[in-house]
């Protein structure tokens, strides 16, 4: 039996008449692209009837995939799922930049790429040169996340600013990449 959700409120302020809470637990949600983190938090507060409803980690809009949620006294879980290792995957573009330094963007520089066999070593030298590349960026490194971010500048979303018209640098942060 569901216990009374002491963040809701009195009865029947904040949710339907006759709703009953959810039960406390973690709800795994496999965000499709489009809706912001916010956006499904808000959802699952409107279904299961609390207001007590926290993600461990927001996912950009255009981002696919888990959003680890907590419900009720739930959410206490998720600071520690927050450092948890972490898998993306990503298709990237080589040798082209945007705007907003990803596939919405408008493109801002776009590089060719020679073919293969024309270069040095051929297309064995190519994927040689590109592993050596990635091996480069592995291990403890310093990254600087991109200014259209979801980090917070002053109170307010970084992609927000530089959707905005505003420059944002942000500071570097220590990361550990395992594999590439």
């Amino acid at each position: 039996m569901s216990r009374p959700d002491p963040a809701a409120g009195s009865p029947g302020a904040s949710r339907p008449r006759g709703a009953v809470a959810a039960a406390d637990g973690l709800l795994l949600v496999d965000k499709p692209s489009g809706p912001t983190s916010h956006d499904v938090v808000a959802a699952v507060r409107r279904l299961a009837a609390t207001r007590r409803v926290g993600h461990a980690g927001t996912l950009d809009p255009m981002a696919t995939g888990l959003l680890v949620l907590g419900v009720g006294r739930a959410t206490r879980l998720l600071t520690h799922l927050v450092g948890a290792d972490k898998t993306y995957e990503a298709t990237v573009r080589l040798g082209q930049e945007t705007a907003t330094e990803d596939a919405q963007g408008e493109v801002t520089a776009s590089v060719g790429c020679p073919a293969p066999a024309s270069q040095p070593g051929g297309e064995a030298g190519l994927i040689r040169r590109l592993d050596d590349a990635l091996r480069a960026l592995t291990g403890e490194i310093m990254q600087v996340p991109s200014a259209v971010s979801a980090i917070k500048v002053d109170g307010v979303r970084s992609y927000a600013r530089v959707r905005g018209g505003q420059g944002v640098e942000l500071p570097a942060r220590a990361v550990s990449i395992h594999a590439l």
